[in-house]
């Protein structure tokens, strides 16, 4: 399992222009079963993914192709973790 952090860079004022363009990123990462969760980082300082489902350099290359990172909009970090418990709710990302 990931958490990626894409923080604004210098380049955020193009992110209008680009935020349909990412949107559809994120939605095919939803239907390709990738991403489980997507939030901002707050205050406004960039999102934040929770991923699963693929290898890291799979995922490496789908960060790539979001047009944020690809124009520079925003920096991307992959985190792994090792998920060792959860509550209820969250057991199904256990599996």
């Amino acid at each position: 399992m990931y958490i990626i952090f894409l923080r604004f860079s210098e380049n955020k004022a193009r992110a209008g222009a680009l935020m349909a363009a990412h949107n559809a990123w994120i939605e095919r990462g939803f239907s390709e079963g990738v991403f489980q969760l997507v939030g901002s980082l707050e205050p406004r300082s960039g999102g934040a993914i929770l991923a699963r489902g693929e290898p890291r350099e799979a995922l490496e290359a789908r960060i790539h192709a979001d047009p944020f990172v690809a124009e520079g909009v925003v920096s991307a970090e992959i985190h792994e973790i090792a998920p060792a418990r959860a509550n209820a709710l969250l057991q199904p990302l256990l599996s």
